[in-house]
């Protein structure tokens, strides 16, 4: 995240919190309303996600460990299933800052991290095509259409079996790495 944002964050730079929704708030909605949440209750979880960002970086120890994409989701996520867990009822403000709290938080925060490293590790072994074309997909969000025409491919239908025989690269080096694991 570019410091000046987080300058901005930390000064109650109202445009900032704005960049942020208009930047982020597309994947908490999809997160929540494909796990049983409407789009008020991603409302609900966003505000209170900026709530506990806003909070941490008032803490003069904070150190961003994540982009603030990933600390987003992790904050929103846990937001979402804690409240899932208590049976829908609202989550109390005393427990969005206990310390048990910032530590699921820092947890997810980490889990994802090593996700995505390990996702980044499958994609350097991946074919230079395949890892342009799951780039385009799954990070740029382009639809299939758009891939057909960008990658050149006669039909949509040779678009997506492209992307399957991608992603069977990426599944054959994922289980080559976790068998080297073992």
């Amino acid at each position: 995240m570019p410091s000046e944002i987080v300058t901005d964050l930390r000064g109650d730079n109202n445009n900032a919190f704005g960049q942020l929704y208009k930047e982020h708030f597309g994947m908490v909605k999809r997160f929540i309303t494909n796990n049983h949440g409407r789009a008020d209750d991603a409302e609900d979880i966003f505000q209170d996600t900026m709530l506990v960002l806003f909070e941490k970086l008032r803490q003069d120890n904070f150190e961003l460990s994540a982009s603030i994409k990933t600390y987003i989701m992790a904050i929103s996520k846990n937001l979402w299933l804690k409240k899932l867990r208590t049976a829908n009822r609202e989550i109390e403000l005393t427990a969005m800052h206990s310390n048990q709290f910032f530590d699921e938080i820092d947890s997810a925060i980490n889990e994802e991290k090593s996700y995505r490293d390990k996702l980044q590790n499958y994609l350097n072994k991946i074919t230079d095509h395949c890892r342009g074309l799951i780039h385009d997909m799954f990070f740029k969000e382009k639809t299939i259409e758009q891939i057909q025409k960008d990658h050149g491919y006669s039909t949509k239908h040779n678009a997506q079996n492209q992307k399957h025989k991608c992603i069977e690269q990426i599944r054959k080096v994922r289980e080559q790495e976790e068998k080297k694991e073992i």
